[in-house]
């Protein structure tokens, strides 16, 4: 039976219980499917980390205990990336491994001493000088976007952080069965009823995003004048990829009003740039015209640069 029609026949949990465990300081479980690590996590809110979080995860995870944060925090910090050239099938964005200084911090590696490693991590009070470099923890950076981006359990700790409400930053570890083998689905739901954890995939949180989030941010929003008169002009950046697309417009209407749109998939700076300057392109030409005779439109171009 494949993980895809073993995720189908056991019941998981919702994507919004999950959340409320998250925000509770809770552990749960995080699967993925087959065709990538076909594993499950312990996964829980950085902020929310104890000794006793650790503990457990390191009792009965038995897999290394990373960190995952987000690029921003990374900087902030100055964690270098552990290698120059990142081979790993999954690309597992490792930093170099941490430790907190001082605050009571001795090894390292007991379990309050990860939990105040890692809750140093996102104190935003820590800065670079406060962590020493090798430690005991392994932060893990996230790629922008979370798992709409890409579907790994480092993106998931990220989103379920923020959907809780807290710092975008958690806390995750394999788990492994007693005799050292990967724990998969069914087992994984035996371990989930033994500890009373709620068990989700990734996937769901994937389609619980599309619902829910919204995929773009509005960057610039300006008046310009073109050949054809004036537009506005709206960049909006698409956070599954950092691609900005831009929206002119002319004119104002209500939601079920019809009105001219052009949709263009185009080379964003050298298309726009042409059109607005000069005769490039004389469907586009023909599309800016027609909005301006008719005093309301949109002419929309969808970034295809590096796509």
């Amino acid at each position: 039976m494949s993980a895809d029609s073993i995720l189908t026949s056991i019941q998981l949990n919702t994507i919004p219980e999950a959340i409320a465990d998250i925000k509770a300081g809770k552990v749960i479980i995080v699967v993925d499917d087959e065709d990538r690590e076909n594993e499950g996590d312990f996964l829980a809110a950085a902020e929310m980390a104890t000794p006793e979080v650790i503990n457990f995860m390191a009792t009965y995870g038995r897999g290394l205990i990373c960190t995952p944060i987000t690029e921003e925090r990374c900087k902030a910090l100055k964690l270098d990336m552990m290698v120059g050239t990142n081979t790993d099938p999954m690309e597992t964005a490792f930093t170099v491994s941490v430790d907190l200084k001082g605050k009571g911090v001795t090894t390292g590696i007991s379990a309050s001493d990860r939990a105040k490693t890692i809750n140093g991590l996102v104190d935003e009070s820590t800065r670079p000088w406060d962590l020493s470099r090798p430690g005991h923890i392994f932060p893990l950076k996230a790629k922008q976007g979370g798992v709409l981006r890409r579907t790994g359990h480092t993106e998931a700790a990220i989103d379920f952080a923020r959907l809780a409400g807290l710092k975008p930053a958690g806390v995750i570890v394999e788990i492994m069965n007693e005799d050292g083998t990967m724990a998969r689905l069914p087992h994984l739901q035996e371990v989930a009823k033994k500890f009373d954890l709620k068990i989700v995939s990734i996937e769901d949180l994937v389609s619980y995003r599309m619902q829910h989030d919204s995929l773009i941010m509005k960057r610039e929003d300006f008046e310009i004048t073109t050949r054809f008169g004036d537009f506005r002009l709206r960049a909006y950046e698409q956070t599954t990829n950092d691609q900005v697309h831009i929206a002119l417009t002319k004119g104002t209407w209500t939601l079920d009003e019809p009105v001219l749109v052009r949709m263009n998939s185009t080379f964003v700076n050298n298309d726009i740039l042409g059109t607005l300057t000069h005769n490039a392109d004389e469907l586009l030409d023909k599309m800016f015209q027609a909005v301006s005779d008719e005093g309301m439109g949109a002419i929309v171009f969808i970034n295809q640069d590096n796509a």
